[in-house]
């Protein structure tokens, strides 16, 4: 991509016909004399031709609304984002016949809202734009970006990004075409402590050229939904008319706020009410809300009010709390965040806090730190010269007197004992500013005792210490032709006072600003530079810093001025020359974001842009905008204005222009991947194929396409095992054990044979881990110990500016060029920056290689992501500030200041993790053999008990996919453990050290190593990957010792382990914790056990043989008195029965039947006979027994 800056007005010439000179215009709207139209003319005129191609494209922007599911395809306006959890689960919908390859015994939720999506082009409607977008393939592109929470000790620290495609669906009104009117639809996902989302949409490619947008979609926890279903504001009433009374002639105010992190922003300020404008869109849109606060004013003895307003004063919004000050009150509300703190912290109602204090000014504080965000409450009365100190942790607010000792009144007059003469009179804090890099605060205090001035004091929180670092002059420097002046204290002065009103304060680069009537700069917060720029005559109300380099300025008269931090030249951006001639081509282009007569409510940046929320009064309908301060174009505009040049040649008079300028081209290349820097995750989710023809989705399929992406979601939030992962991406469980039919289900949904009505490709869902740079540099990088980013600049000067200057030798001489490059390190112990230059002769042109790297010692081991250092680098091409500018399709873009903001600590997104694929393999290659567990866990690895164990671990990069050994050195201890997974336990902190530690004396060690290297205390070991291994040992008074077997199998036990680099590895700035369960058997009895098994197994091996014996020697008596018996029962049953037979057949004889008579006695002799031989049998086997 080529970088162009604009060099037409280097010596362009113009005759031009010479005017009276006239007088000035108004101070808000002139009228169109003619030289403001000459002047508006001519800066058309001076437009690059590549300007003119681009006002050839028509101009179109993207419109996005969110829609509950039950309004899409609804032309009902837009839906407030109030619902936090999903609604339902679409598990019906994925059990339908569709051709896919995802798992039906999954749950999949659907999420409360949908984006919907469409486009306008100046003059043509907006329905007829999307039918058409649609049939030329338009596709809109979104990606959705997740802030991270404030509290990192409750979420994972991470910046995480969904790209997903818009998906279009034919609206439900009546209508008699096939297609009237339609729009492309997205879901809106929500993640678990997630309250601010960045809304990116950019088109395919086909199309209408519309450029990129940026929208902020985020939670408002400060709604509730009534009886009747509708949702209203539980911070007070709103209000639907903008009465003009609350904002004409109205002062403007600051807009205070968390950066990045505040959902909801508020603007108090409105005369004699208690309204304040709330936005969840960055006042895209609004809402008026009066509160609903008691406005009990209270005057007493040592807080007294001359009079009372219902004024908010100051209004300052954080993470999920709104702070607000209504005289000498202060309030706050804690809104309803579900998905932030798993629960209601709702406050319910306004709670006044300090209730017997004198709150006279809320101090903001621009960054949270420590999981924590910050707010300062200034006091008079009783407890002048202390802060109340607040810390808003979760939704709960808590203040703390400050200082603890005595006030800052009487810290000061003790430090000034020795040297003071006077007895301090007044003594008040006027500002206070937060620095949590080194937990301190610096305050603005004003003194008075013999005379009034002012003096910069720093207390540290930690040490209760309390400093002076600088008194400020009394009077403003005499800087007289001057941009800036350095006060040494040998400097003249003026008769004017210093009167200093506030501080700003930038972490990144330390740049600290005092400002009042005059404005003083310092990187040290003891030597200070006055610039000069600024009128003495002029009063700063209120200074806004986009913490990028960029820094406005508003007055009590209102007037906007501007700064590029690193440079001294403020430039005034309105009431200007330049300003005059913007108003005046927006007045020719009738731009409905301007009027005659408006008011400035406040300003503010928005993504390093510069922002007015402006009311506008017009004859029929007065409106309250938002719109661009065009800074680049005024600062072109006012140049064509100051640098010109009018020479007389001939009869006429020449126009000539002078670009100051110092090159005409500048690129950046060798840009590497950003995301190794930028720490972004990237997941891409398409939505499902339709296979209607028309190409037209219904609400099933964007019902499943929610389910997809909220599974996706929930697969990204489980993605923590300890154990290292081949593939290293959470999608690939979801559809692993279908990856064969891949193939086929495409197959049939490109030949129209599939059983559904939608396809589904799950390999499309999928993390991306090679994004390209985009010819510009990061909004951030992230610096772990030792590492570097490096990228280069190419430029092309203006004109021939080389020069021959001697070589080191004296003999040889070297080319110079005249454009110079300069770097500004904010924190030059911390990191370092080489630059290399190379000189092109031929193409006029010069490369600058840019490496910045970390020194390795200014930052302590910290959690991924957690406590992170602010510093920052600045590199800009000398005398290019307010000079250089680009053209692009969004107006004009400065040039020649790169400022990039740097965090250095752990990065988000590396983890430790087990790596048990080598230790496996190397332990099996150590010990010559591996015995695995007889009942094999794929998820728990395990190892025998009488072999060394080598563990190795693997450091993952969960945002770039790299996966390396870990080399560094750890310290591993066993925290907890069981027999059994369900009789696992933790370890208290003695037996820790009695289980671990080399100098435990009590028979307790679980294992030893035979590295000699501990911890400074001699406390616990110091592995590494090159150690010698573990040896188990499970003495006597180990958990592990003694160990009942569970089975016939030897004992098992599952040790709980943790692996923590903290204090002993210095390869990283990571502090690394990594608890896993290691699984070991084989484990030998002990002694005890061992001994009595042998006694049972003795015991019962010899009661066996004895029975064995005993039994071959009586088995034959035992026959032979079994047969003796036997005989013995035969002989008596058969008396017996002899008896039983013939006592019957006497009594019941028949006397008439002679041939049954005669069958009984047969019968009967029979029997006798019988008996008799069986007795005699008998009697001849006893003899032979005998």
């Amino acid at each position: 991509m080529r970088l162009t800056v604009l060099n037409s007005f280097s010596r362009f010439e113009l005759n031009v016909v010479t005017c009276p000179k006239m007088s000035a215009a108004g101070p808000v709207w002139p009228r169109l004399q003619v030289l403001r139209a000459l002047w508006a003319l001519l800066a058309v005129l001076l437009a690059p031709w590549r300007l003119w191609a681009i006002e050839d494209i028509q101009k179109c922007s993207w419109q996005v609304a969110l829609n509950k599911f039950q309004t899409i395809g609804k032309n009902l306006g837009r839906d407030r984002f109030f619902y936090q959890e999903p609604l339902g689960t679409v598990d019906s919908l994925f059990s339908q016949p569709v051709d896919s390859r995802f798992d039906l015994n999954k749950e999949y939720l659907i999420f409360p809202y949908f984006l919907k999506i469409n486009y306008s082009c100046e003059g043509e409607s907006s329905e007829a734009l999307v039918r058409k977008g649609y049939l030329t393939g338009l596709k809109p592109m979104v990606l959705v970006t997740f802030q991270s929470p404030v509290n990192f000790h409750h979420w994972k620290i991470e910046q995480l990004q969904i790209q997903m495609e818009g998906v279009p669906f034919r609206s439900k009104e009546p209508c008699n075409a096939e297609v009237c009117v339609m729009s492309w639809y997205t879901p809106m996902p929500i993640k678990n402590g997630s309250v601010v989302m960045y809304v990116d949409i950019s088109s395919n490619g086909l199309g209408p050229f519309i450029p990129n947008q940026r929208f902020q979609v985020n939670i408002n926890g400060f709604l509730q939904r009534t009886r009747d279903d509708t949702l209203q504001f539980t911070v007070g009433n709103e209000l639907y008319e903008l009465i003009p009374r609350y904002f004409v002639n109205a002062p403007s105010r600051p807009l205070w706020y968390t950066e990045e992190q505040a959902p909801v922003l508020i603007l108090g300020g409105i005369p004699e009410k208690k309204l304040i404008l709330l936005t969840d869109t960055s006042f895209k849109d609004f809402f008026l809300v009066e509160l609903s606060i008691d406005s009990c004013w209270v005057s007493s003895f040592h807080c007294s009010q001359a009079s009372f307003t219902a004024t908010i004063y100051d209004a300052i919004a954080t993470e999920s709390t709104l702070f607000i000050r209504q005289n000498q009150l202060v309030y706050y509300f804690t809104g309803t965040y579900i998905t932030l703190h798993e629960g209601n912290h709702s406050s319910g109602s306004w709670v006044r806090v300090l209730a017997n204090e004198c709150i006279k000014k809320l101090c903001p504080v621009h960054f949270h730190s420590n999981g924590s965000e910050y707010i300062m409450a200034l006091t008079t009365g009783k407890h002048e010269g202390y802060v109340h100190f607040g810390t808003i942790t979760d939704g709960r607010v808590s203040f703390e007197l400050l200082p603890r000792r005595w006030s800052v009144c009487e810290g000061i007059q003790d430090i000034q004992l020795p040297v003071a003469s006077a007895e301090v009179v007044i003594c008040s804090i006027t500002w206070a500013t937060f620095i949590a890099d080194n937990y301190s605060l610096l305050l603005l205090v004003e003194i008075e005792d013999s005379k009034k001035y002012f003096q910069v004091v720093s207390y540290d929180l930690v040490s209760d210490y309390l400093a002076i670092l600088y008194t400020i002059p009394e009077f403003i420097p005499d800087a007289r032709g001057l941009e800036f002046l350095t006060i040494l204290g040998t400097e003249s002065y003026t008769n004017h006072p210093m009167v200093p009103t506030g501080m700003s304060y930038n972490p990144y680069n330390n740049l600290l600003f005092i400002w009042g009537n005059f404005l003083l700069s310092s990187y040290n917060t003891e030597n200070y530079i006055y610039l000069a720029g600024f009128p003495k005559e002029q009063s700063i109300k209120y200074l806004v810093n986009s913490f990028h380099g960029d820094v406005a300025i508003v007055t009590e008269t209102e007037e906007i001025w501007y700064l590029v931090e690193g440079s001294y030249q403020v430039h005034k951006l309105f009431p200007s020359k330049g300003w005059e001639v913007y108003i005046s081509l927006q007045v020719m282009h009738q731009s409905s974001l301007h009027a005659p007569n408006e008011t400035m409510v406040t300003l503010f940046y928005e993504d390093s842009k510069l922002y007015q929320l402006v009311y506008l009064m017009k004859y029929k309908k007065s409106q309250l905008v938002k719109r661009l301060v065009p800074v680049e174009q005024l600062l072109i505009y006012e140049k064509l204005n100051n640098d010109y040049l009018l020479e007389r040649q001939g009869g006429h008079l020449t126009l000539s222009f002078t670009n100051f300028c110092p090159f005409t081209v500048m690129r950046l290349r060798d840009l590497p991947n950003p995301q190794i820097y930028t720490r972004q995750e990237l997941y891409r989710a398409p939505p499902p194929h339709v296979l209607d023809p028309s190409g037209l989705h219904n609400e099933d399929s964007l019902a499943v396409y929610q389910g997809l992406l909220y599974y996706l979601l929930w697969l990204h939030s489980q993605y923590d095992e300890p154990y290292a992962d081949s593939v290293r991406d959470s999608t690939w469980r979801w559809w692993k054990n279908k990856k064969q039919d891949q193939d086929y289900y495409f197959y049939l949904a490109s030949n129209g044979r599939g059983t559904g009505n939608m396809h589904i490709d799950m390999a499309s869902y999928e993390k991306i881990y090679d994004l390209k740079a985009k010819y510009e540099l990061p909004k951030r990088i992230f610096l772990d110990k030792g590492t570097s980013y490096s990228f280069s600049i190419f430029l092309t000067a203006r004109g021939h500016s080389y020069q021959a200057e001697p070589g080191r030798e004296g003999t040889t001489y070297q080319l110079r060029s005249q454009v110079d490059l300069g770097v500004v390190l904010a924190d030059p112990n911390c990191i370092k920056v080489v630059v290399k230059e190379k000189v092109f002769v031929n193409y006029n042109s010069l490369l600058f290689w840019v490496t910045l790297s970390d020194k390795r010692f200014c930052f302590d081991q910290g959690i991924s992501g957690h406590h992170l250092m602010k510093t920052s680098i600045l590199v800009k091409v000398v005398g290019s500030t307010g000079h250089c500018f680009q053209d692009t399709h969004q107006g004009p873009r400065m040039q020649g200041n790169l400022m990039v903001p740097v965090l250095i600590g752990c990065p988000p997104g590396k983890r430790l993790a087990f790596d048990t694929t080598y230790t496996l393999e190397y332990n099996r290659l150590k010990n010559k053999q591996y015995f695995d567990c007889v009942h094999v866990d794929p998820e728990i690895p395990c190892f025998f008990f009488r072999d060394i164990f080598y563990p190795f671990f693997l450091i993952q990069d969960l945002v770039t996919g790299d996966s390396s050994s870990f080399q560094g050195s750890y310290v591993l201890k066993v925290v907890g453990g069981g027999p059994t997974l369900d009789t696992i336990r933790e370890y208290s902190e003695e037996e820790i050290y009695r289980f671990n530690s080399p100098l435990d004396k009590t028979d307790s060690l679980i294992w030893t190593t035979k590295n000699t290297t501990t911890t400074k205390d001699s406390v616990f070991n110091i592995m590494s990957h090159q150690s010698l291994g573990i040896e188990w040992l499970c003495l006597e008074n180990s958990p592990c010792h003694d160990t009942v077997p569970q089975s016939f199998f030897a004992p098992e036990f599952f040790f709980k382990v943790l692996v923590s680099n903290r204090g002993v590895d210095k390869s990283t700035y990571c502090d690394y914790q990594l608890i896993f369960l290691l699984h070991i058997h084989g484990l030998p009895l002990s002694a005890k056990r061992a001994l009595f098994i042998l006694r049972v197994s003795v015991t019962v091996s010899v009661s066996v043989v004895i029975l064995y014996i005993s039994c071959c020697l009586l088995l034959p008596l035992t026959v032979k008195a079994c047969n003796i018996l036997r005989w013995k029962i035969n002989n008596i049953i058969t008396s017996e029965s002899y008896y039983t037979h013939t006592s019957p057949s006497k009594v019941f004889s028949s006397p008439s039947g002679t041939k049954s008579g005669s069958n009984l006695s047969v019968s009967s002799h029979g029997i006798s006979m019988v008996a008799k031989e069986k007795a005699a049998a008998s009697e001849e086997a006893l003899k032979k027994l005998t």
